[in-house]
């Protein structure tokens, strides 16, 4: 079955983007070198930028169609979005970090649901603290909470380890692992390291200069990629 359908356009600079695919369940990772357009094409499907042709669809809604004039405003879609960095408020407390994600998309409080991620997480011990006391692989667990708090339809997830050391990837690696079995929540990954894919993904697109090159399974992985670099 397929879950989300994107065919998309967008001439950025001297930099063309033109983009087809479709992804089911599971884990599809967005793979490719920097510069290929992975960071811009997340950002059409989540909304934050907008295509100049195409459409994207999500189970039955369409978010966008440039033919038919629609468009989905981000808060509308139901994607939940975790940069690089996790953007936490560092005024706020983990818990209120968390809760922010439930308030902004609308939803009424479920301890039920505030427990079941904190233990997919375990963030449980974290609750009270600010963001300046977290490791960088606690804040991104954090991040990922606080999206799931929206109760949303997709999840995109740009780089997540990409500003962490190589003990904190290995820290939150099967966390990552675990929200793709255990959330039933379709995920787009974005990467440019072929180690995390393979432990990740479940599907494969990979772009280069901003164009599809080829989809599949992780057989798309080849031993040359241990060489991309960001």
């Amino acid at each position: 079955m397929i879950v989300l359908a994107v065919d998309v356009e967008k001439q950025l600079g001297a930099f063309k983007l033109g983009v087809r695919f479709e992804a089911a369940g599971g884990a599809t990772a967005l793979f490719g070198p920097s510069g290929s357009g992975k960071t811009s094409l997340v950002n059409m499907i989540a909304g934050l930028l907008k295509p100049d042709r195409g459409s994207i669809a999500l189970d039955d809604t369409v978010l966008f169609d440039a033919a038919r004039g629609i468009n989905v405003p981000p808060h509308q879609r139901r994607i939940g979005y975790v940069f690089q960095d996790g953007r936490l408020f560092p005024h706020l407390s983990v818990r209120q970090n968390l809760d922010y994600g439930r308030r902004m998309s609308g939803r009424p409080q479920d301890a039920k649901d505030l427990e079941r991620i904190v233990a997919l997480l375990d963030i449980g011990h974290l609750l009270g603290r600010r963001p300046r006391m977290l490791s960088g692989g606690e804040r991104q667990r954090v991040a990922v909470g606080r999206a799931l708090l929206m109760g949303p339809r997709l999840l995109l997830l740009d780089e997540p380890l990409a500003s962490l050391d190589a003990a904190h990837k290995r820290e939150i690696l099967p966390y990552l692992v675990r929200l793709r079995d255990d959330a039933g929540i379709p995920i787009v990954y974005v990467s440019h390291m072929p180690a995390e894919v393979r432990r990740i993904a479940t599907t494969v697109v990979r772009l280069d200069a901003g164009h599809v090159a080829a989809a599949g399974g992780l057989e798309l992985l080849t031993d040359a990629d241990a060489d991309l670099l960001a």
